[in-house]
C-alpha cells in the first residue's frame, strides 16, 4: 500500500508553543506513524501577542498576527524537516490547525496562520481551516480530534476513554477502534489554561506550574472550588466545546479573587480541572470502570494533576498515551495530519456525535503548492 508523508502543525489553547509532527499515513488513512516530532515554545512576547489578540485584537493586529504566526509555523516545519533530513519536496501536504483566537460554539470560530504563507515558504499544498465547515453545518466546530481517536487510538477489543489535557480538556469515548457508532466526545472545561494563567499571575516569568510544585505547596479552597464549579458550562450536556473566551484570563483572575493570591490559587485551579473532568466522566460517559482512561497533552506532564485525577476516578485505570503509542504531546499534530489526508481524499473529518453537526462533512480548505 502506498503512503503519504505529511507534516501536522498544531498550536493549541495552552499557548505553550508550536507542535510539528512528521507523519507517514497509509493511502486509505487507516493508520498513522509518527516519524519525527518537535516542539518550539513561544516566547513571552509571542504568547502575550496572542493573548492580546484574543482579548482585544483589532483588524490590523489580527491581520499582522495571521501572517506572523504562519511565518512561525513555516519556520518550525522547516526545522523539523531539517532535523529529520527530509526535503519539503518529499511531502505530500502540510495540515495546519492554526492558532484559535476566537471560538464561539455553534456560531463562529477563527484560527490564524495564513496558509498562503505556509504554501509559499514550504512549496507544498496546505490543508487548513478545519473547524469552520462543521460550525456552518450547525456543529460546535470542536472537538475534532475524536475521529482520530476512534480510527487510530481506540482499543481494538473494548472501550477506551482518551483524555487530552491541553489548554482546554476534552475527552473521547471510543467503544472499539474503528467504531464511530456510539462514540462520544466533548470538552469537559479547562485543562491547563487556567492553571497556567494563575501561575503567571504569581510569577510572570513562569509559563506553567512546573511538575505541579505550586499546587502541591498550596491548599485547595473548598469554598472557591464550589463557586467555580457552579459555572453553567459544567452542567451543560454534550455536544459542547469551550475555549479561552470562557476559561481564560478573566476566569483565572476570579480564581485568584476567590482562593487568594499564592499557591492556594494554583492548587484550587488544579483541583478545578480534576473535579470538572471527573464529574464529566461520571455524568456523560459509560460507567464501565474497567475501561481505561488514557491521558495526553501538556497536563499529562504535571504529576500533581495526574495523581489527583487518578485518585479521583479510581477504580478506573489511568494510563499514559506515551506508553501505548508515542509522545502524547505529538498527538494533536498527528491527528490533524490524519484529518488533512481525509480532506484530500474527500472524506468527512468530523464526528457529528461529538460536534453536533447536522451530518458528516469534508473539512478544511486546500491551498495549492
Amino acid at each position: 500500500m502506498s503512503s503519504h508523508l505529511a507534516v501536522g502543525l498544531m498550536s493549541g489553547t495552552s499557548l505553550d508553543g508550536v507542535s510539528t509532527a512528521l507523519v507517514r499515513l497509509d493511502d486509505d488513512a487507516s493508520s498513522a506513524q509518527l516519524v519525527a516530532f518537535r516542539q518550539e515554545p513561544y516566547s513571552a512576547p509571542e504568547r502575550g501577542a496572542i493573548i492580546d489578540a484574543i482579548a482585544r485584537g483589532g483588524a490590523k493586529d489580527l491581520s499582522l498576527l495571521h501572517v506572523a504566526l504562519a511565518e512561525r509555523f513555516a519556520g518550525a516545519a522547516l526545522q523539523l524537516l531539517a532535523a529529520a533530513k527530509v526535503a519539503p519536496a518529499h511531502l505530500s501536504f502540510v495540515a495546519s490547525h492554526g492558532q484559535t483566537v476566537w471560538h464561539e460554539p455553534g456560531r463562529a470560530t477563527l484560527q490564524l496562520g495564513d496558509p498562503a504563507v505556509l504554501a509559499e515558504r514550504l512549496g507544498v499544498r496546505v490543508v487548513s481551516d478545519f473547524r469552520s465547515r462543521d460550525v456552518a453545518a450547525g456543529g460546535q466546530g470542536a472537538p475534532l480530534v475524536p475521529l482520530a481517536d476512534v480510527m487510530l487510538f481506540g482499543h481494538p477489543e473494548r472501550g477506551r476513554l482518551l483524555l487530552n489535557l491541553g489548554g482546554m480538556a476534552n475527552v473521547t469515548w471510543v467503544p472499539r477502534r474503528g467504531e464511530t457508532q456510539g462514540a462520544l466526545a466533548f470538552d469537559t472545561g479547562p485543562g491547563v489554561a487556567v492553571i497556567d494563567a494563575v501561575t503567571r499571575r504569581l510569577d510572570p516569568d513562569a509559563s506553567y506550574d512546573r511538575d505541579g510544585e505550586r499546587a502541591r505547596r498550596g491548599r485547595v479552597s473548598a469554598k472557591a472550588l464550589a463557586a467555580l464549579l457552579a459555572d453553567p458550562y459544567f452542567e451543560q450536556a454534550p455536544p459542547k466545546s469551550t475555549g479561552r473566551e470562557r476559561f481564560g484570563q478573566a476566569f483565572a483572575d476570579r480564581v485568584v479573587e476567590l482562593a487568594g493570591v499564592g499557591n492556594d490559587a494554583v492548587a484550587t485551579a488544579t483541583a478545578l480541572t480534576v473535579e470538572s473532568v471527573a464529574r464529566a466522566l461520571e455524568r456523560w460517559t459509560p460507567a464501565a470502570a474497567g475501561d481505561e482512561l488514557v491521558i495526553s497533552g501538556g497536563g499529562a506532564k504535571n504529576p500533581a494533576l495526574v495523581e489527583q485525577l487518578a485518585a479521583r476516578v479510581r477504580p478506573r485505570p489511568v494510563r499514559s498515551f506515551d506508553e501505548l503509542f508515542f509522545d502524547g504531546e505529538a498527538k494533536e499534530a498527528v491527528a490533524f495530519a490524519f484529518l488533512g489526508l481525509l480532506t484530500l481524499l474527500g472524506k468527512p473529518g468530523n464526528l457529528p456525535g461529538a460536534t453536533g453537526a447536522r451530518g458528516p462533512r469534508v473539512l478544511g480548505h486546500v491551498t495549492p503548492a
